[in-house]
């Protein structure tokens, strides 16, 4: 590879890890306003309120950074940057054209599940490093949910692996096939809620509910420190909509593929970021038992079905 060719590479993985989950960001202001009927998203800047997500970056920008006197500084500090890089990591992971991607691994499904798992880790450092009670309240929560939804989550997608016979990103999207839709559907739907879940995105908000827990783990923090969080939180709809594009939706195989891949990828991980989006404007915030219910009880054994329906499907067809 030239070292013409791995600038290019490093400048476009640069340009999306900088753009998507602002662009994310932005979707979400609007899809709301629109939905809810709200009015202020629609007036900044003029047409269309094209820059709400600027004013959005000033305020931030102008907020003092505080740390709490009894916090544990250290972890405190770090644990906004733990949340968000693992996710920007696992964007330049993700392939999007036959053999565009930032960096190319083996097994690169496996490499990005991992750092997508460390990412909820800083939740977990803010809400311990805080000294406040409500912002521990919140981290155990985002415990208890990350050790409940990850497991579902990671079973759904070894369905797929398995299916394709390759933990290659790039390996199963060119051995994907329409029928996968029907075949892989429960584990598509699996897939779906534990990932929301693991964003903690509404109705699996319960960590960070504010009517409850004020902010959850966040509740100390203030300035660019939270809008780290914020954006980890787009980042991570961006990298689950485009993983769930690559895996079950085929990611770049579509018409004029060779041209348009690209765009094929973007596009069906994009329907699936305003999936997560309408869900967060429709559907009421869940308790807490209601959430370790439906993983233990639902989720677990349906993806625990869909590996053994794929176990059986891929020894007949061998």
């Amino acid at each position: 590879m030239s070292l013409l060719e791995i600038s290019l590479r490093s400048l476009a993985a640069l340009a999306a890890v900088l753009v998507l989950p602002l662009a994310a960001g932005q979707t979400e202001h609007k899809v709301m306003a629109h939905m809810q009927g709200r009015l202020g998203p629609m007036y900044a800047g003029g047409f269309h309120g094209w820059a709400q997500l600027v004013a959005d970056g000033v305020k931030f920008v102008q907020k003092e950074d505080i740390t709490p006197a009894a916090a544990d500084r250290a972890v405190f500090r770090l644990a906004p940057a733990v949340a968000l890089v693992p996710y920007l990591i696992a964007i330049a992971l993700l392939p999007v054209h036959p053999g565009v991607a930032a960096a190319e691994v083996p097994g690169s499904l496996l490499l990005v599940l991992a750092v997508t798992g460390v990412g909820v880790l800083g939740t977990l450092m803010a809400g311990w490093a805080s000294a406040n009670k409500y912002a521990l309240v919140g981290g155990m929560r985002s415990a208890a949910q990350l050790l409940a939804y990850e497991l579902p989550l990671v079973l759904s997608v070894a369905s797929i692996a398995m299916a394709a016979g390759t933990l290659s990103l790039a390996g199963v999207v060119e051995a994907w096939s329409p029928w996968w839709l029907l075949w892989q559907l429960p584990g598509a739907v699996v897939f779906l809620v534990a990932a929301t879940a693991e964003l903690q995105r509404p109705p699996f908000d319960a960590p960070i509910a504010d009517s409850e827990v004020v902010m959850g783990p966040w509740t100390e923090y203030t300035g660019l420190r939270f809008a780290f969080f914020m954006l980890a939180e787009y980042a991570g709809m961006v990298v689950m909509g485009l993983l769930f594009g690559i895996l079950w939706l085929g990611g770049w195989q579509g018409p004029f593929a060779d041209q348009l891949g690209w765009l094929w990828t973007l596009l069906k991980g994009a329907l699936v970021v305003l999936l997560i989006i309408w869900v967060r404007v429709s559907w009421p915030r869940m308790r807490e038992d209601q959430l370790q219910r439906l993983a233990w009880t639902v989720l677990v054994p349906l993806a625990l079905a869909q590996l053994g329906l794929t176990a059986v499907g891929v020894v007949v067809t061998a």
